[in-house]
């Protein structure tokens, strides 16, 4: 992990913004809970959160970052373009998952991205993994393995196992996102990267909804409420505090730090529905962190340690 120059320091600590932003996502699956009760969709919520949160980027965007954006090359656009279509797919599935299996199931796997991400670097970058980092994915498997059987015995929501199969595609689809995101955010500026990102995302999802004919609007004060909130707190606050710390810390260490997501979703979920996970579900969730953490410790450790 290198450090900044001295004319590069941040005003705040990063890892303090990471923690900032671990907080704000955690409030996600509660909003989108809210949100849902109300009576939208899950691609609904999806697009009114990106939307929203694109729009609030305008002025600032408009204002501080119009020549960056203007001069950008075919490739970072691209880039861009993708990175927003991987977005736009993590949380058209994530939530989604979210009407169908319980908080605890559906955020203890999509945060698996991490490994997804490590594994997709293996193979098309040709990284020899660390034996620490296999076992890592190991126990991580293990560990979603133990949070599919507890919802097969059983689990919380009408359908949890295509619930607990949809938060896994919103970890494969976070990984392409983060693994795109690495390249562009040494190039763009934070206001840059997430208003092209998340405007692509919004985009995206907008069209898949009408595609659907998903419902986009007539629903209560309350439900655009959880909206609103969802495009400040977990998206523009959450998102974009992950994506300001990859300028001062490493990749690895930032994508790896929001496995805390699980445990703030998991507690706001015990306080505000009463779900409370059992503890062959809550051994399964350990087990992912645990496998999460030595993946990060096995792609930071130097040759020959």
């Amino acid at each position: 992990m290198s450090a900044p120059h001295a004319s590069d320091q941040p005003a705040i600590s990063p890892v303090l913004g990471i923690l900032i932003g671990i907080v704000a996502v955690s409030f996600a699956s509660i909003f989108i809970r809210f949100a849902s009760a109300g009576g939208a969709s899950g691609l609904a919520i999806a697009a009114w959160r990106l939307s929203l949160a694109s729009l609030l980027l305008a002025v600032p965007a408009w204002f501080r970052v119009r020549d960056e954006l203007a001069s950008l090359g075919r490739r970072d656009l691209a880039l861009a373009l993708l990175s927003g279509t991987f977005l736009a797919g993590h949380f058209a599935t994530w939530i989604t998952s979210l009407e169908l299996t319980s908080v605890a199931s559906s955020v203890a796997l999509v945060t698996m991205y991490p490994l997804f991400a490590a594994v997709v670097s293996t193979f098309l970058l040709g990284e020899r993994p660390h034996s620490l980092a296999w076992a890592g994915v190991l126990l991580s498997v293990l560990g979603s393995v133990t949070v599919a059987f507890t919802d097969v015995s059983g689990g919380t929501g009408p359908a949890p196992l295509v619930g607990d199969a949809l938060a896994l595609a919103g970890a494969v689809t976070g990984a392409g996102y983060f693994l795109v995101g690495r390249t562009l955010r040494r190039k763009l500026s934070l206001i840059a990267y997430v208003t092209l990102t998340y405007g692509t995302a919004a985009v995206v999802l907008i069209l898949v909804a009408l595609i659907a004919r998903v419902q986009l609007i007539g629903f209560g004060p309350p439900v655009y409420l959880m909206l609103i909130l969802l495009a400040v707190v977990p998206q523009l606050i959450g998102h974009s505090s992950f994506n300001w710390a990859l300028r001062y810390l490493s990749a690895t260490f930032v994508t790896v730090t929001i496995v805390g997501e699980p445990l703030g979703a998991t507690l706001l979920a015990f306080l505000v529905f009463g779900e409370r996970p059992g503890w062959l579900k809550a051994l399964g969730g350990l087990l992912i962190l645990l496998g999460i953490l030595l993946v990060s410790r096995a792609e930071t450790m130097k040759p020959g340690d």
